[in-house]
């Protein structure tokens, strides 16, 4: 599943899905843009997943559930806790990261 926020429920999709997969971008962001067809890519592999793109400028509020001090910040929640996150402009860290939310 792909989502990506237009208004600022970032915190309800969370409590919304067991296991979600945030993606915190900017328009502005070089890096951000080129992970966005790869994040998207990487929610069509996982069917019980959510992967949600936050516009971190657009939604100031979503920025709270994590620790975003650059971009693109990926954080990984399960049962709405945030396990693990990371920064960075490199698809296998990514899957790393699914991987720890999901137990595979």
């Amino acid at each position: 599943m792909f989502i990506e926020l237009t208004e600022d429920n970032l915190e309800q999709l969370i409590a919304d899905h067991p296991d979600a997969m945030v993606m915190y971008s900017a328009g502005w962001c070089g890096n951000c843009r080129l992970m966005k067809p790869k994040f998207k890519r990487l929610a069509g592999e996982q069917e019980t997943v959510a992967f949600i793109i936050a516009d971190a400028e657009k939604f100031p509020g979503s920025r709270k559930l994590a620790s975003v001090n650059n971009l693109p910040t990926f954080a990984g929640f399960k049962g709405g806790q945030l396990i693990s996150q990371i920064q960075t402009n490199k698809e296998e860290p990514v899957k790393s990261l699914i991987n720890e939310i999901t137990g595979n």
